[in-house]
Order: C-alpha cells, then sequence, then structure tokens
C-alpha cells in the first residue's frame, strides 16, 4: 500500500493534485455539514416535541406514539447519511485503503456524536425542567431508542443486503453481490452500546434488553453475511483496525457516556416524587447516609474509617492519578523505544540490500573478467554431483575394503611361498610391482571414464585404490626382503636379473616408439600420470572450501606414480 501511494503520488501532476485536494475539501465540507445539519434538526425536533409534551399522566394513546418521532428521525439518519458518506468516497479516489476507511470511520462517527449529544443536552438540561418525574422520561426515551435501532438494524440487514443480493444476481447482474462493510456494522453496535451506558442509570433494566438484542443480532449478522454479502475486495490490517474500534469504543463514546452519568449523579437533583433517590440534593448523597448508618453497626469502623480516609480524600485520587501517569509512561517509553527499533531494522534490511547489490555487482565483474570462471564452474558443479553420487553408493566401499585384505593375504601367502622356493632378483619383483601399480592406475581411468558416461553409476574407483595399494605394499616388502640378499655377479639370479635388464634395453633400441615395450609403456604412463596429477592439483587449489573432494581415481594415479618410482629406484640400485 505505501508503495502504491507513493507511485500514485509521483505519476500526479500538479493540475491533478490541485483537482484532488478541490474534491477532498468539498467532501469533507458536506460531510461535516450533514452531520452539523442532523445534530440541530434533532435539536429542533425535540424542543417541538417539548411544545407538544404535557405530563406523562395525562398522555393519550396518540401522545404516545408521538414520542416515537425522535427514535424514528435518529436511526433513519443513522441509517441513510452513511450511504452519502459511501458516496463522497467514490468521488475521493483514495489511493490508500486505510485512509479510505478512517475517513469513513471519522465521518460517521461525528454524525452519532453529534446526534447523541444533542439528545443529551435535551435530556439532561431541558427535561428535569418540564417534568416532575424526569429520571423515567429519560429512561423511556433510551429505551424507546434501543428498540427503533434494533428494528431499522433488521431492516437493513433485510433491504440493503438481501435485496441488494437478489437485484446484483438477477436483475442487474453488474451491479454484482454487496460487500459486507466491516467498519458500518461496527460503529453500529458502538453506537448501540454507548445508549445502553446512557441509560443504565435511568432505566436499569436496559442492559437486559441490550444482551437480547445483540444476541439475536449477531446470528441475524451471520446469515447475511453468508448468503447476501461477499468479503471486501480490500481490507485493512486487522490488528491497526481492532486498536482503532477499540480506541473508539472507549473515547469518546465510554468516556462521554461516564461523564453524562457521572455529571447527572454529582450535580443534578433527583425527582421529589419518584425513584430511589427522591429527597436527597444529589444522588452522591446517597453514600454519606448509608455510611452513617453503618457507623451505628458495632464492629463496622473500619469501614467508615476507609470511607473517610480513602474515598473522600484527595491524596488518595492524587496517588492513584499517578500511578496511572506512571504507568502510561512506561508504556509510552516502551512504544517509543519500540519505533526506534523499528527504525534500525529497517536500516538494516537497506544496508543489507546494498550489500547484496555490491556483490552481485562484484560478482558480475569478475565472471566478465575471467572467462575460465564457466568452465571452473560447470567443474565445480559435477565434482558435487560425482560427490553426491559417490555418497549414495557406499557399498562399495565395503568391497574395496575386502578386495585389499584379499590383495594383503594373497601377497603374505606369495611371500611364504617364496622364502620355501628359489629367490626372485628385486628388479623383477618391482617391476611386477610397477606393472600391477599401472595396471591398477589404467583400470581407475577406465572406471572414471564409463562413471562420467553413465551418470546413475556408483564410482568403483575405491577398487582401482584397494590394488595399487595392495601392489605398493607388496613391492615394499619385497623391497624389505631383497634388501637383505647380497647381490654379485656370480648370483645367477643377479644374473637373470642383468639378462632381463639388457633384453629389455634391447627391446628399446630395437623399437624405441613401441608402446608395447614395457620400459617405454612405463615411461609414458607416469608421464601421463605426472600430468594429470598437476591439472588435478590445479584444480583443487582453486576449488572453494566446502565442496565435496575430487574423484578417487586421482588418489589411485598418485599411489601408481608412487609405486613405480620407488620400483624404478629399487631397480637402478640393484643394476
Amino acid at each position: 500500500e505505501s508503495l502504491s501511494e507513493k507511485a500514485h503520488r509521483e505519476r500526479q501532476t500538479v493540475s491533478q493534485k490541485l483537482k484532488h485536494y478541490g474534491i477532498y475539501i468539498g467532501s469533507w465540507l458536506l460531510s461535516t455539514s450533514l452531520a452539523v445539519g442532523c445534530g440541530v434538526s434533532i435539536f429542533y425536533l425535540c424542543q417541538y416535541e417539548d411544545k407538544q409534551a404535557v405530563d406523562t399522566e395525562t398522555w393519550s394513546l396518540l401522545q404516545e406514539a408521538g414520542t416515537l418521532l425522535v427514535p424514528f428521525v435518529v436511526s433513519l439518519m443513522n441509517m441513510v447519511i452513511p450511504l452519502f458518506f459511501s458516496l463522497f468516497n467514490k468521488f475521493e479516489h483514495f489511493s490508500n485503503q486505510r485512509k479510505q476507511i478512517y475517513a469513513m470511520l471519522f465521518r460517521n462517527v461525528v454524525l452519532r456524536m453529534s446526534i447523541l449529544s444533542v439528545l443529551c443536552y435535551y435530556w439532561v438540561y431541558t427535561v428535569p425542567q418540564k417534568f416532575t418525574c424526569w429520571e423515567p422520561m429519560v429512561g423511556q426515551a433510551v429505551y424507546r431508542l434501543v428498540i427503533v435501532d434494533f428494528i431499522f438494524l433488521m431492516l437493513g440487514s433485510f433491504f440493503g443486503e438481501f435485496l441488494s443480493n437478489v437485484i446484483g444476481t438477477t436483475l442487474q447482474p453488474r451491479l454484482g453481490v454487496p460487500e459486507f462493510d466491516v467498519a458500518r456494522n461496527v460503529l453500529e453496535i458502538i453506537y448501540a452500546q454507548t445508549l445502553a451506558w446512557i441509560g443504565i442509570y435511568f432505566s436499569p433494566l436496559l442492559p437486559v434488553i441490550q444482551i437480547l438484542k445483540f444476541f439475536i443480532l449477531f446470528y441475524l449478522k451471520k446469515v447475511s453475511l453468508t448468503r447476501n454479502c461477499q468479503p471486501p475486495q480490500r481490507s485493512g490490517r486487522a490488528a491497526q483496525m481492532k486498536t482503532i474500534f477499540i480506541f473508539l469504543l472507549f473515547f469518546p463514546f465510554f468516556v462521554g457516556a461516564v461523564s453524562i452519568v457521572a455529571y447527572t449523579a454529582w450535580s443534578l437533583t433527583p425527582s421529589e416524587q419518584c425513584g430511589p433517590f427522591r429527597g436527597l440534593n444529589s444522588t452522591f448523597s446517597v453514600i454519606g447516609e448509608w455510611i452513617d448508618e453503618v457507623d451505628k453497626i458495632p464492629g463496622s469502623e473500619w469501614v467508615v474509617w476507609i470511607y473517610q480516609n480513602v474515598i473522600r480524600s484527595e491524596i488518595f485520587y492524587f496517588l492513584v492519578t499517578l500511578i496511572i501517569l506512571v504507568i502510561i509512561y512506561i508504556f509510552w517509553q516502551l512504544t517509543q523505544g519500540r519505533k526506534e527499533l523499528i527504525v534500525l531494522l529497517r536500516q538494516q534490511i537497506v544496508n543489507g540490500s546494498e550489500d547484496k547489490s555490491f556483490l552481485l555487482d562484484r560478482l558480475q565483474n569478475l565472471q566478465k573478467s575471467d572467462p575460465k570462471h564457466n568452465k571452473q564452474k560447470k567443474q565445480t558443479t559435477h565434482t558435487k554431483q560425482h560427490s553426491a553420487e559417490h555418497s549414495s553408493g557406499r557399498q562399495s566401499h565395503s568391497n574395496a575394503v575386502v578386495q585389499v585384505l584379499l590383495a594383503r593375504q594373497q601377497l603374505e601367502e606369495e611371500e611364504r611361498r617364496s622364502a620355501s622356493e628359489v629367490a626372485v632378483p628385486s628388479d623383477i619383483s618391482t617391476s611386477d610391482a610397477m606393472m600391477q601399480a599401472m595396471l591398477a592406475r589404467q583400470k581407475a581411468e577406465r572406471q572414471d571414464e564409463n562413471f562420467y558416461k553413465i551418470p546413475n553409476e556408483h564410482p568403483p574407483s575405491l577398487d582401482a585404490v584397494a590394488l595399487s595399494m595392495a601392489a605398493r605394499q607388496r613391492a615394499e616388502e619385497e623391497d624389505e626382503y631383497w634388501s637383505m640378499t647380497d647381490f654379485n655377479q656370480s648370483n645367477p639370479v643377479n644374473r637373470f636379473g642383468m639378462q632381463a635388464r639388457e633384453r629389455a634395453e634391447g627391446n628399446r633400441e630395437d623399437d624405441p616408439n613401441d608402446a608395447s615395450s614395457p620400459v617405454s609403456s612405463v615411461m609414458i604412463q607416469v608421464m601421463q600420470a605426472r600430468q594429470r596429477a598437476e591439472e588435478e592439483e590445479r584444480s583443487q587449489s582453486t576449488r572453494v572450501p566446502g565442496q565435496n573432494p575430487a574423484p578417487s581415481g586421482s588418489s589411485a594415479l598418485i599411489q601408481a606414480m608412487l609405486a613405480r618410482q620407488q620400483a624404478q629406484n629399487e631397480y637402478d640400485d640393484g643394476y
């Protein structure tokens, strides 16, 4: 609503603003004039009734019916004038729904307060001078207002909502179903409750009539709402509207009703011929006479003391007022602190949005300046997917562990067999370990390629890791075994190793480009492994922290390289 109102103000030109201000001023002048005119008309109508009225003992049936003129006119005004206020709202074109509701509420409150002010003035100042038993006259007038208001509310629900629904659905569909006006209905309830507060002094049984009236109205409005009306298309905020309604119920209606009753009890002289307070100077003086009667009763001195030192003490009311003011000040300070906190939170929201905009701009600039960013992003995304799928294949870990244990058991059996049989030269054993490591590395590469081609497969590179680890362990154990043996030229095993070395070198000299020779194949694989390891190190150095690690094929590659390097070193030492 705030954004739409701001945009609406920004789009308006000077001529449009002047036009709207003119419409606002004209609408407020008309609505205020209607409210004041209704109050003045009620005042002259009461004076006319006062001229026609005589003492209640000589009233005829026609005169009794004439007393319904003022309640009828008041209830008719309360039902018709708000319709003109709604017509004014259609011409004003409020951009904010809350302002429209507030304007409607204020105009209706001014209308009802003007009518009630004139009626209370007539009841308090004119009726006591005209009639000897003026309290029952005022009570009867309030009772008639409550009953006639109830009749008009029922007629308004029937003609205003039921007939509008029939016309909008059958005769004129373009009119549509009427909306349920929450503000108008709440003000009607507040007005009826104010009448009950004013009349409770003059007619003590009036609250019972009011309870029955509200009970019937509740179910009547409920049926009318569900069958004849639709909810408002634009409703105000419920919490704020509830606060406004409670404030209106307290001030000016409750405060005004209490003021009228207090003025009547403290200032006006009761009737001399009727009522429970006849013969007294004021209604409040009955408390003094009651205290005098209680003082004669033994053991009731504390009641007299409370009345003399607390109820009639100005200091007590001063202290109560001071405590209330302190409580109000505390709540006011809490409200101000919350308002300041709201301002700070809004500023934090603005700062957070500015920081996000700044970071987005920096990120866009970095993406434009770094062409490799997209490629790295794709690699990072692929790595995340690979790791996510790897986490789902936890069962392959157990298979790898089982293969490692089997490989280790096989190595131990081969060691025991080699210890009992003829020893094998270290260069042949290390080259065998080196070849096994290279085969493990090739198997890891093939499995990685198959994994990237088949996205749903689980990464089986842990098997290659296990084989390479087993090969490396076997090479280390055999190196330890052969390192304890003395080699010389006369040793047939050593001569066998030298001949294998010479055949390998001869094959390399005969066909240096042949990739099938052991040494050249090993060298090519070592170069490829080293290049791939460097590339993976560079990709890992640029990886963002918190991402999943690289595929386990790289660990198998590194294990294979280490196994080959150690085997080559041992081979050179033995040579």
